[in-house]
């Protein structure tokens, strides 16, 4: 494992702007806006990131729940592939993806990330550039 190389775990809403990436030559914008990346609430040491439950709530509604374990590619082959071709610094940031699919959001909904270990990002869609954190 490479737990030497990985500091901690935390949630992350990997957002995506899907018309955008469809209508779009790259992805930079739909993938990458303003908002598109909220992480938290707490980054959290200690945890074995191969068998986390993580789950993805759609105002109120579970849209996703299962493990790490179930990935495609598990983080330290995640790792261990960008490696080849990035400089990690300390403090960098990888999204891994989640196990499970995903569906479409709209202005309003309440999108909730929990990470078994790490808790709950509460974000409110705002409009299609961007999310508003949520108290």
């Amino acid at each position: 494992m490479f737990t030497n190389y990985v500091f901690g775990v935390t949630a992350g809403n990997d957002v995506s702007e899907r018309h955008w990436q469809s209508m779009d030559l790259q992805w930079l914008r739909g993938k990458a806006a303003d908002g598109f990346g909220p992480v938290g609430p707490y980054v959290v040491t200690g945890l074995n990131y191969n068998d986390l439950q993580v789950q993805t709530r759609l105002n109120g509604e579970v849209r996703q729940s299962e493990s790490t374990k179930n990935m495609i590619h598990s983080v330290d082959k995640v790792v261990s592939w960008l490696s080849r071709y990035f400089t990690l610094m300390p403090g960098d940031l990888i999204y891994t993806g989640t196990p499970g699919s995903t569906r479409g959001m709209k202005a309003g909904d309440i999108v909730e990330i929990e990470v078994e270990g790490v808790g709950v990002l509460r974000n409110r869609l705002v409009n299609s550039s961007g999310l508003k954190k949520s108290n």
